[in-house]
């Protein structure tokens, strides 16, 4: 398929700017994979679809602090600084996007904090935007983790606003959030509500995490018309076994695997046989899913409304069908009156495609 195919008519007033007061009542649709049928939900009706002994796999990764502002030595200029990975603990050395790039060579200083708490050095250009940093700390690793933090902020995406608020501090992360890594939230995730993992417990419908760092190159640019010849980056993925042997073990016994968010059902996908077993796995996947693609595992996709041209569009058009799941969008942006209309975005509804 070709780039364009995923472009559509988009207004911004679409992008939601808050969360819904309670995490699992945004809008739901749900649309049928056999035949495009669409139905307007809520979320916490999502159980209303699941059978006893389907399995909802979830996402645990958790947003740090990934965002940096500072200043060039010498000439003072802002640089904003989005840190993605951690490279070499020991060296303090991490992988980061800088912006704007033209400002920054090998050899610069840049400062950040209070009183210039913080320094980093650039040892190296690994793209036209990013860098390598070695952050020049003699303290231990633990003060300097709680020295880079303290002066970073949540990466909340800009077109929601410049910097976080309270409201940011309590729902860009899910409630379920534990592993660290994360510069992206996986959005599914955040409908999950303490009240709806009990009704789960009381139907029966059983649960397990993966951890998937959600990283920038998810929701970073396709500059290719063909989509085969995209290259996405890295991201850090865990599947432990007793995970792995839950998700076959509802595989064998006829029930189905609900994947909550894209990260998860590439991360699924990314670690499937070909007899169709999920194996565990700690590494890295670039895996970049879009039509036509045969999903192995996964029987039912939780996702927000994404972008045109976004990677993520892809992902879900591959598991629902383009024309179907194109169709719905259009569905989405077309209610009768504001109250109708779906929102996109990390803030936004969600779709159950099943």
């Amino acid at each position: 398929m070709k780039l364009s195919q995923f472009k559509f008519p988009f207004r911004n007033e679409l992008i939601a700017k808050e969360p819904s007061h309670y995490r699992d009542e945004c809008k739901l649709m749900v649309m049928r994979k056999s035949n495009g049928k669409i139905e307007n939900k809520l979320f916490k009706d999502i159980l209303s679809y699941a059978r006893e002994g389907d399995i909802f796999v979830l996402n645990d990764t958790k947003v740090f602090p990934a965002r940096l502002y500072g200043n060039k030595e010498k000439t003072g200029a802002e640089i904003e600084v989005s840190l993605l990975r951690e490279l070499n603990k020991e060296q303090r050395l991490w992988d980061v996007l800088v912006d704007p790039a033209r400002k920054i060579r090998i050899g610069n200083k840049l400062y950040f904090g209070e009183n210039d708490s913080l320094v980093a050095e650039v040892i190296d250009n690994t793209t036209s935007r990013g860098r390598t940093l070695r952050f020049l700390y003699d303290g231990s690793y633990e003060d300097f983790k709680q020295t880079l933090f303290s002066v970073g902020e949540l990466p909340i995406p800009k077109e929601i606003r410049i910097h976080p608020n309270e409201t940011d501090f309590e729902r860009f992360n899910t409630i379920f959030a534990s592993k660290e890594g994360a510069v992206a939230t996986p959005a599914a995730g955040l409908h999950f509500s303490r009240e709806l993992f009990k009704r789960m417990e009381i139907k029966g419908v059983d649960y397990t995490f993966i951890t998937s760092h959600v990283g920038l190159s998810l929701f970073g640019g396709v500059d290719v018309e063909d989509l085969s010849k995209h290259k996405m980056g890295s991201e850090r993925v865990i599947i432990s076994e007793e995970s792995a042997e839950k998700i076959n073990r509802a595989k064998d016994d006829g029930h189905r695997v609900f994947a909550i968010g894209i990260t998860v059902a590439r991360a699924l996908e990314t670690r499937v046989t070909t007899t169709n077993r999920i194996k565990p796995l700690d590494g890295w996947t670039n895996k970049f899913i879009f039509p036509p693609y045969d999903f192995k595992v996964v029987d039912a996709l939780v996702t927000n409304f994404h972008y045109p041209l976004s990677t993520m569009l892809m992902c879900q058009a591959a598991f629902g069908d383009y024309n179907k799941v194109m169709n719905a969008y259009k569905h989405a942006m077309q209610g009768k009156d504001a109250k109708d209309i779906y929102k996109f975005g990390i803030y936004g509804d969600a779709m159950l495609i099943i």
